[in-house]
């Protein structure tokens, strides 16, 4: 894992540890248990095939946060369709469409098209957060930098109303006129 950071985002090995247990620290103190020194690193576009095919069954919140506990707390396979196959009945899909699903091309044009998406915002890692198409913070970060984004978010997109003397009122019984005063 350390190697594929270090190669992946131009830093030492060593960075990528200290980088990777201050993920792992934040993951604690919010009660979550991640096991970086035994995730089974492999290709998750089937997992996120298999995160569509929930999503069309209402079920898409509940396979997302069960895959990400099977790689980063039980490191579990989960390029590997019968691990898949396993944690999606464990939510309550069907054995037999997700077998299905896994077996043919289903839902591969809906994730390349998030992919390409991701490419355009400049996505690359998880977590990414995207606010307003217009901001993002990318990695791990403190709920300050939350609140901080927000807040730069609100105070740019604050509507101010140049003229409201002179405009039409509307409400739900219709729109008003405002009579103009006599000078």
């Amino acid at each position: 894992m350390y190697e594929k950071l270090s190669k992946k985002y131009g830093m030492s090995i060593a960075q990528a540890k200290a980088n990777t247990q201050n993920m792992v620290q934040m993951a604690k103190n919010a009660g979550l248990e991640f096991n970086i020194d035994t995730v089974v690193l492999t290709n998750t576009f089937d997992a996120h095939r298999l995160t569509m095919f929930a999503k069309t069954q209402g079920l898409m919140k509940e396979m997302t946060e069960r895959l990400l506990k099977a790689y980063f707390t039980d490191s579990k396979h989960i390029g590997d369709h019968a691990t898949l196959t396993e944690l999606a009945v464990e939510v309550g899909l069907d054995r037999d469409a997700v077998e299905k699903m896994l077996a043919s091309d289903e839902l591969a044009d809906a994730v390349r098209a998030d992919e390409q998406t991701a490419q355009q915002y400049r996505v690359t890692g998880v977590p990414f957060f995207l606010i307003n198409k217009k901001y993002a913070l990318s990695g791990a970060q403190p709920t300050e930098a939350f609140v901080q984004a927000f807040e730069k978010v609100i105070a740019e997109d604050e509507i101010t109303i140049l003229n409201n003397e002179n405009g039409v009122i509307c409400d739900d019984d219709g729109c008003e006129i405002p009579q103009k005063k006599n000078d």
